[in-house]
């Protein structure tokens, strides 16, 4: 609250706040604050007009009642006449009240925006300034349309003041975030750069935080700011104390300009002009000189401003990484860190050297703190450091390190995290399988981890060691031993029984010379865990088990004996009884010829990139950068031989089964049914930019597209085709948990010819950008012919919001520059929670939902036919629990599901009445929040 001055007066306010400071109670409190409402209201509506002090006097009551969390009806229209007060006092409280109280969506936005208008081309540098901070503090979509075209005129103008200049900036950049669209892009832009060299450090410095964001959008339009930015940074980094003595903090000159102007640099390559690379050199020198120096004070204010501007100096080497002596120095500060008594100087330092291991100029020096980061691996208490030792030790592995590295994670892993558990299994799995000089040492280490930690070995684990067993002909024998003596422990994990039945179904004759491990020692092994595992690890070892009868004839007695037992014939699981009569009937009718086809081993799987990678980048939600300089085995290569840029389905191994045949756990009945003939399980060839998403409804290549239909196509999945052309394709996959998903885009170079300023910008209509927040990683401005590039989007929902954010992408081809415009596919229902619920809650619930402004219904017509699977999967696509057995009618479906944001929770349910004979569908839909349920209303009447 403004002070209350002997000057100003306001006794009555005063005294208000004391009685309140000195309520006893709640009740109290409320009964004291309704009587002053009272007497204000009063006030207002009284037949004596009030003087511009009573107004001022009773808005800032209003406002502090506000503040306690009382709601306030009143007072809107007082506060916007105080706007057009002379006296500051007035005018500052009024412009206060709206900055806090007024809804963008207010009826009086329009007198507010005339009151702001008028103060914005007035001469008093105060009014002006008022307004520019309520626009900055609103930043409604309506004040931009109204305003955004004043505001730069102050920011370039000659006669403008210092202070009038640095609120423009902040306030323009307010509405560049929130609505890009609405800001005129005029001369302004091109002049707005040479505010870097105003004499004033307050502008400077606001104005290098607008540049910055206009940058991050047309990096090219502002590429003249490299040189003023260095300029400044050289004048700033070498300046004496008494040169900037009012702009020094804790004897380090100007610290907020410094770090933004390094961060402004880092929206552009390296400077290509020699003295201006030069000149940005010895700065960055100059930086790491200064952060060698002895404290000037010990006040944690002095080494926190020091560290911000030594931070953004490393962030700027690393990406430019060009400078190897940079770099190096770079590497040896932050290795200083690392044993710094501050925790959040240990983990930045270890988030630095995570990116300058992926240098070449800077890996080797990183690599010198190996010791160092081990032992903080064991010993750091904040779990979040520990986990940047993980990511540093997996990126600074090589070939001279990767045995003691993997063998450093395997042995913390019994006792890590259970958080950050599985991420290290998966990193340790890419580490033996990219760094193995032999593949005895690879099949060691994952038969290993899956001991040390079974829980957390992911499918796509074990599924790429069964890939290069299979593909990889001299460690079949030793493989099959291995895990032969890995299943006779005690307790012994399922994953690793998985492996075992995999293996030796395959490869158990090359062992079965050995008495210790004879054909009937083998099946006994393993039918001896059959009883411990899920129905799907049993399903695996029937077949491995119909694979026995082929390899070791002399134990088809005893194999065909399991398989007739009451237990797998009369078993409740439909897959299992299934595999037992199936593999039970071939084995008897079947000659021995037919068996040693049909049973044959298993061929080479296809090469693809390692679906642990994929599984690691999904985990992370980043792109992970895999080691660089590893030593394949001679023969074959581990990690195959092509690497796809589109992550590939999970490479699942086929199960033990009929030749080449793939048997997948849950797959249809009958061999004969059985796919994958030729390929044992593995997708081969095709072009991966139509495969991957290939869409039964999908647009034909070189067609048109219909982006509206395209869109609304994702209503209901989650991946598929989102746009195609005849020279592109886009793709999109995603996942949302809670409040918060992962969109991936896929984009694909269908042509013979290299896109060049590929720029793909997300948009947010309205007030998106206040409900949504996406976080998108870059992507490479070039993409090779026939190449496809993958971006990563981390979506918030904070709030319920209406629009779909859009896609804008820019690229030059076939000589021209070629624009695209989409809606990114994340809707309201993208966030639902699916809630099971009985009859009896969901009726319950469904009354207490029934007002007219909670009810959503639409009578339609079928756009398609009225099948109750395809009308089950659209209703589960669209994210709600499908209820089964709650309606008292059984054609009708329910569904249930909240919405989650990280403001509120909606709650929906939904029925839908379907009328075969007119084939017409009744949809009626009710949630706490009247906007989604017409809006989920729209969305999935237009699916169905």
């Amino acid at each position: 609250m403004p002070a209350v001055s002997k000057g100003d007066g306001m006794r009555g306010l005063a005294v208000f706040i004391s009685d309140i400071r000195n309520c006893k109670s709640k009740e109290a409190e409320i009964k004291r604050i309704n009587k002053e409402l009272a007497n204000i209201r009063s006030k207002f509506k009284g037949d004596k007009p009030l003087d511009g002090y009573s107004k001022k006097k009773y808005v800032c009551k209003l406002l502090f009642i506000f503040l306690l969390g009382h709601d306030i009806d009143f007072g809107h229209m007082e506060a916007v006449n105080l706007l057009s007060s002379n006296k500051y006092t007035e005018k500052q409280i009024g412009y206060l009240f709206i900055s806090v109280l007024v809804n963008s969506n207010s009826e009086l936005i329009r007198l507010i925006n005339n009151a702001l208008k008028n103060d914005l081309m007035s001469r008093n540098p105060v009014s002006i300034c008022l307004a520019l901070h309520c626009i900055a503090n609103v930043g409604s979509r309506e004040m931009a349309e109204a305003l955004a075209a004043e505001i730069p005129k102050l920011l370039i103008s000659a006669d403008t003041m210092h202070g009038v200049k640095q609120s423009a900036a902040l306030c323009l950049l307010r509405l560049i975030r929130g609505s890009p669209e609405l800001v005129p892009q005029g001369d302004w832009a091109s002049r707005v750069i040479h505010l870097l060299n105003d004499q004033h450090m307050g502008v400077a410095t606001a104005a290098a935080s607008l540049i910055t964001a206009l940058a991050q959008k047309s990096p090219d339009e502002y590429r003249g700011s490299v040189s003023l930015a260095v300029s400044r940074l050289s004048r700033v980094v070498t300046a004496a104390y008494t040169d900037l003595q009012d702009y020094t903090y804790y004897y380090v000159q100007a610290p907020w300009l410094s770090v933004k102007l390094l961060r402004l640099l880092q929206c552009f390559p390296l400077p290509e002009e020699t003295t201006v690379r030069g000149r940005l050199n010895e700065c960055l020198e100059s930086i790491l000189n200064k952060a060698q120096e002895p404290p000037k004070s010990k006040k944690v204010q002095h080494s926190n401003a020091k560290n911000a501007v030594l931070f953004e100096a490393i962030n700027l080497i690393i990406h430019q990484d060009s400078e190897p002596n940079l770099l190096v120095r770079a590497c040896n500060q932050l290795g200083q860190f690392l044993q710094h008594r501050e925790t959040n100087l240990r983990y930045l330092a270890l988030e630095g050297l995570c990116l300058l291991a992926s240098s070449e100029f800077s890996h080797e020096a990183v690599k010198k703190h190996q010791e160092t980061v081990i032992t903080a691996l064991k010993t750091e208490r904040d779990v979040s450091v520990r986990q940047r030792a993980v990511d540093l030790l997996y990126g600074m592995c090589d070939r001279t390190n990767a045995q003691q590295v993997v063998s450093e994670m395997l042995g913390y892993l019994e006792t890590a995290d259970y958080s950050i558990r599985e991420e290290m299994v998966l990193k340790v799995a890419i580490l033996a399988e990219k760094y193995a000089v032999d593949y005895t040492w690879y099949v060691d280490t994952v038969l290993n981890l899956i001991r040390v930690a079974g829980d957390y070995v992911s499918e796509e684990v074990w599924y790429r060691v069964i890939h290069i067993v299979v593909n990889n002909d001299e460690v079949q024998g030793y493989a099959a031993k291995t895990v032969f003596e890995a299943l006779q422990a005690p307790s012994c994990h399922e994953n690793m029984v998985k492996v075992g039945g995999y293996v030796l179904g395959e490869f158990g004759n090359l062992i079965a010379g050995d008495p210790r491990s004879s054909p009937i020692v083998q099946f006994n092994l393993l039918h001896s865990k059959f009883h411990l595992c899920s129905a799907s690890t049993r399903a695996l070892l029937l077949s491995t088990y119909v694979k026995f009868i082929n390899l070791f004839p002399e134990i088809r007695s005893s194999v065909q004996q399991v398989l007739r037992s009451d237990n797998q014939l009369c078993n409740a699981d439909a897959e299992l009884q299934q595999r037992a009569v199936e593999y039970l009937t071939l084995s008897n009718v079947a000659s021995t010829d037919v068996l040693a086809t049909v049973l044959e081993e298993m061929p080479p799987f296809p090469e693809r990139e390692s679906s642990i990678l994929t599984k690691l980048r999904k985990k992370r939600g980043t792109s992970i950068t895999e080691p660089d300089d590893a030593k394949k085995p001679s023969g074959s290569e581990v990690n195959g031989g092509s690497e796809d840029t589109a992550p590939p389905s999970s490479l699942k191994p086929p199960m033990p089964s009929v030749g080449a045949v793939h048997v997948p756990v849950g797959s249809g009945p009958g061999l004969a049914g059985h796919s994958g003939a030729a390929t044992g399980g593995g997708s081969g060839g095709g072009s991966l930019l139509v495969d991957i998403f290939a869409d039964a409804a999908g647009s034909q290549a070189g067609a048109v597209p219909d982006i509206e239909e395209n869109f609304l196509r994702f209503v209901c999945k989650n991946n598929g085709v989102l746009y195609e052309n005849s020279f592109l394709q886009i793709g999109v996959k995603s996942e949302y948990q809670q409040n918060v998903g992962q969109v991936c885009l896929f984009y694909g170079n269908k042509t013979s010819s290299q896109f060049q300023n590929f720029t793909p910008t997300i948009a947010y209509p309205g007030d998106l950008q206040a409900k949504l927040i996406i976080t998108q990683k870059a992507v490479q401005p070039q993409v090779d012919a026939g190449a496809q590039v993958q971006q990563l989007l981390r979506v918030e929902c904070l709030g319920d919001f209406t629009e779909a954010p859009g896609l804008t992408l820019q690229l030059w081809h076939g000589g021209s520059l070629q624009q695209i415009s989409l809606k990114l596919p994340i809707m309201i229902n993208k966030f639902f929670q699916p809630t099971e619920m009985n009859s009896q809650d969901f009726f319950v619930r469904w009354k207490q939902l029934s007002s007219p402004q909670q009810e959503a219904q639409k009578i339609f017509k079928a756009a398609h036919s009225m099948d109750t699977e395809v009308c089950k999967a659209k209703l589960l696509g669209s994210g709600m629990a499908l209820l089964e057995g709650v309606d008292p009618n059984p054609g009708n479906y329910v569904s249930a599901g909240i919405i989650h944001t990280k403001s509120l929770q909606i709650g929906c349910l939904l029925r839908l009445e379907p009328n075969m004979q007119s084939e017409m569908y009744r949809l009626t839909i009710r949630s706490s929040k009247e906007s989604v349920s017409q809006r989920l209303c729209d969305l999935l009447a237009q699916q169905l």
